[in-house]
């Protein structure tokens, strides 16, 4: 049978008792696990084995994303050259000037002139430079529509999931149960806003990394014997504004800027 198609279609199966039974908080918390290949729905200990074998999953594949950033990056310099920056900047959400083209990225100045060359306010690294090109060539402007979804279900995104899971969900998690004030920190440091709670997570923080890619970090606590958790949700447009590669690369990205950025505040222990 197909894999569900969202993790409401697995929620609905569920007869929403929030037994815990399975070792999640809720039964949605449960449906999204399923739906992310975290958990199997076999997991749960209250539907029937019809519903199981209809819905249970096929086995995560492995693809591992291969890339030649410096070849990447040499390409899109060039490109560069050739654009149209007013219209760019109109499509992206920008703002050209002086020559450049210039972007917010996490509430910071980031540009490119007509050379290729890079300017910003922040450190000019690959997890930002790449996607940066990435949006300004190949984005289509896609303005958000406010839908939430995971890596997986972006296009080409579940057969990378599972590494991305491990490079960023993972490794963000690890950092945020360190170093509790983290949310708090990226509020103020790089834009991010708090929102309402999503998905009945603790904290919902949502940055902007790109001026049309929004993403929105999930973050539940450690409460009564249940261990604590972190995903990471994108629009449902971030895949027309960038390239999966690109996506996986500002979460991995994100991920190491937050544990450098929990090192820098003396917690040293996050590995």
């Amino acid at each position: 049978m197909p894999a569900p198609k969202n993790a409401m279609e697995v929620f609905q199966l569920l007869d929403k008792s929030n037994c815990r039974e399975c070792g999640e908080k809720t039964c949605l918390a449960f449906a999204g696990a399923v739906f992310r290949g975290q958990k199997n729905i076999a997991e749960c200990p209250r539907l029937d084995r019809s519903t199981v074998e209809r819905f249970s999953p096929e086995p995560a594949g492995q693809n591992p994303i291969e890339e030649n950033r410096e070849a990447f990056m040499a390409e899109m310099k060039a490109k560069i050259a050739g654009i149209d920056f007013a219209s760019a900047a109109e499509r992206t959400g920008g703002r050209f000037e002086n020559g450049r083209l210039t972007l917010k990225v996490m509430g910071k100045d980031f540009s490119v002139d007509t050379r290729g060359n890079l300017h910003s306010d922040i450190h000019i690294n690959p997890w930002v430079a790449a996607p940066f090109f990435d949006y300004v060539l190949n984005g289509k402007g896609v303005a958000p529509a406010g839908q939430w979804v995971s890596f997986r279900e972006l296009k080409n995104g579940k057969d990378r999931y599972p590494l991305f899971q491990k490079r960023c969900e993972e490794a963000m998690q690890r950092v945020a149960d360190s170093y509790t004030d983290l949310f708090d920190d990226v509020v103020h440091l790089f834009s991010g806003r708090q929102v309402e709670r999503q998905f009945q997570s603790d904290i919902s923080v949502v940055l902007h990394p790109l001026p049309k890619v929004p993403l929105m970090i999930c973050y539940w606590r450690p409460d009564a014997g249940f261990g604590s958790s972190l995903n990471i949700f994108f629009d449902a447009t971030a895949d027309q504004n960038l390239d999966i590669g690109s996506v996986f690369s500002l979460g991995a990205g994100l991920a190491q800027m937050f544990h450098k950025l929990a090192l820098r505040h003396g917690f040293a222990e996050v590995t």
